[in-house]
């Protein structure tokens, strides 16, 4: 095996969701969509765990993750057997964290 073979293994694969997809469509949010792919994506892909802006949250939220993009929020989830990550929904703070 390659030595970049074994890199690339390494990386989280990045999965997203319909209700992800729905908000990236929203004009306030789709010209956030190009910084989520090219900074975001490659930074979650190596280590989703870790980062000045990553934050594992907690209580109701347990088990879901956020990535602070200025005003705006993005949620994941991590599935480490299958090495994906499963970004769940993008939101202005002020409103992302009230129950649905």
């Amino acid at each position: 095996m390659k030595k970049e073979d074994t890199k690339s293994s390494d990386k989280f694969r990045i999965a997203e969701t319909d209700t992800f997809r729905g908000k990236i469509e929203k004009p306030s949010v789709k010209k956030l969509y190009k910084k989520i792919k090219d900074v975001v994506y490659p930074q979650l892909e190596k280590n989703p765990f870790f980062g000045p802006n990553i934050k594992k949250l907690k209580g109701e939220w347990e088990g879901v993750y956020r990535f602070r993009l200025g005003y705006f929020r993005l949620f994941y989830v991590i599935d480490l057997k299958r090495k994906m990550i499963f970004v769940l929904d993008v939101g202005d703070r002020k409103d992302i964290y009230r129950k649905r």
